[in-house]
Order: C-alpha cells, then structure tokens, then sequence
C-alpha cells in the first residue's frame, strides 16, 4: 500500500495571511477523507530530524537563525519567509517525515509514499533559508538514502511551478543525484534561476536538468517537454529510488504560479514518474508535498496524485 505521511503538527506552523498556511493542509487532508482515501493508505511514522542531522545538508548558521527567530516568538527570515514560535520543530518534522518515507520504501514492503507536509523546502539553499522554506525536504531525504542506504543514483522530480534552486545549490557538484526541474521562467518570475544552460558543476556536471517553461505555453507543449526531459534524465542515471518535489502550483487556479495545467495533467505527470520508478527503481517513489496555494485546485490536485500513487502499488 501507499505511505501516507500527516500529522496534526505540520498545522502548527503558523503564518498569518501568507499564502502558505495550515489551511492547505486542512483542505487536503479534508478532501482525502471524503474520497475515502486515508483508509487505503498505510499511516508512515516518523521521528523529527536532530539539528546534527539538517547540518548534513544546511550552514549551521541557517539553523541556528531559525531556531532563534522561532524561540523570540516569529518573524521573517526574509520577506517571504514566516517563522511561528513552532515553525523551527515543524519544520525539522518535516523533514523527518519525508526521511523516514525514504528509509520505509527502500527498507519495507510498501514502495511509495507521500508526504503531506509543511513547510516545504525546495527553496531553501545550503546556507539561505527563503521562498516560504526554512529547510529542504527533498533535499535531506535524498542525503539520508546515500549516507544510510548506499544508494548512488537518485532521481528528483520537481514539477512545482517555481525552479527548485536550493535543490539545485545542494546538489549542482554532486553526482549521486540527477536534478529535473520543469518550471516557469522569465520576466523576473521567481526566484530567477533554472536556466536550461544550468546543468551541474565539477563531477556534478550533467546532472542537473531544467526545463524552463514560458508562462502562456500550451498545456500539449508543457507535457511534451516533461516527458522529453524525463525520459532523458532518467536514462542517464537509472535511478535506485524516485524522490518528486510535489508543487501544484502550477495549475490554472493557482493565485501565485500558474502555468494553465489543469487537475488530469498532474495524473499524467504522476503516471509517468512512477513509470520510471518501476523501470528502474522496483517502483520505489517518495513524493514531498511542496507548494499549491488554491486550496481547491491543490486538494484535488494532490487527490488524483495519490491516487496514481495507490494505483501503482495494486
């Protein structure tokens, strides 16, 4: 059965007005319900990262800057950036929840997961906590299936409609992990980064992919691309184990992304992820929830997600 990673906590780290708040959550978890999705799932258990173990991916600075914001009560690590008298513990939760995804499908029976967590990550750099993520998720599950795992050809999928520049920092030397983005670019759109000549660096060098999209691209054309890269990227590495950076922010809805996807295209997009986790990986796929600010769109967005991920494990 499918992994299926929430916890009342993730809730807990307040931002006001921001667009990133525990409505999300609410709004997801509320409509997996009515679908009456939550009892086919396995509920995954997981324990909250130790400060030692974010060092392994973040600049103790950055740590330490978040936990002392937290502990004054909240603030801004930047201007996007809300921090909450609890957002430091959630976060390292967060993180711990979608680590522990990673030790569970490589480790158990049940070979995918999904993450329903907050906040998400794939902004946050080595040394620079930004773009509503103090630390990276993804990015920390996919450091612990090397160290802990011994796996050295690992996939990340990031289809959120903003470029996943802090995964892309950790990981442009590094060539145990093949980073794919598919995102909109251009005219100043955030944050800036993922041009299709940014490909890795040093022994990372190749394997770092992005596919820049413009905003107005047809749906046809967004598709066409994804699966090009994919293919690409995917027989390049063969990867051990399938991690996607979840975002579905890039639906029409979406009041701060919005690349004019619809709700059937992120089954598509799901369908073809784990087509390459069964190719090459024996199905094994961990997805981390990252952004989706509609909350409808996101819920049903994150509805027919799962239910590829449920699918794939029949």
């Amino acid at each position: 059965m499918t992994l299926l990673y929430q916890d009342a906590l993730f809730l807990r780290h307040e931002t006001g007005a921001h667009p990133e708040k525990p409505a999300r959550l609410r709004s997801i978890l509320s409509r997996l319900e009515k679908a009456d999705l939550v009892k086919d799932c396995v509920a995954g258990t997981f324990r909250p990262l130790t400060e030692d173990t974010v060092a392994q991916v973040h600049a103790p600075a950055q740590i330490v800057r978040a936990k002392q914001v937290a502990a004054h009560g909240g603030g801004h690590l930047d201007s996007d950036t809300v921090v909450s008298a609890e957002s430091f513990k959630v976060a390292l939760a967060a993180a711990g929840a979608c680590v522990a995804a990673v030790d569970a499908v490589v480790k158990g029976n049940d070979r995918n997961a999904l993450c329903l967590v907050r906040p998400p990550g794939h902004h946050a750099t080595q040394s620079t906590s930004m773009g509503f993520c103090l630390f990276n998720n993804i990015a920390l599950a996919a450091r612990h299936a090397h160290k802990a795992h011994d796996l050295t050809r690992i996939l990340i999928v990031d289809w959120d409609v903003h470029h996943g520049n802090g995964t892309q920092d950790i990981f442009y030397e590094d060539p145990t992990v093949m980073f794919f983005s598919i995102h909109r670019y251009g005219n100043g759109f955030y944050p800036g980064t993922g041009a299709v000549d940014e490909t890795g660096r040093g022994r990372g060098l190749g394997h770092t992919w992005n596919a820049p999209i413009r905003y107005g691209t047809s749906r046809k054309e967004y598709q066409a691309h994804f699966t090009n890269v994919l293919e690409k990227a995917a027989d390049k590495i063969k990867p051990e184990l399938v991690l996607v950076s979840a975002g579905f922010d890039a639906h029409a809805r979406d009041p701060i992304g919005s690349l004019g996807l619809e709700t059937e295209d992120f089954v598509a997009l799901s369908r073809q992820v784990l087509d390459v986790a069964r190719t090459h990986a024996h199905g094994r796929l961990v997805s981390c929830l990252e952004g989706g600010y509609d909350l409808h769109a996101l819920a049903e967005s994150v509805e027919v997600h799962l239910r590829e991920l449920l699918t794939a494990m029949n």
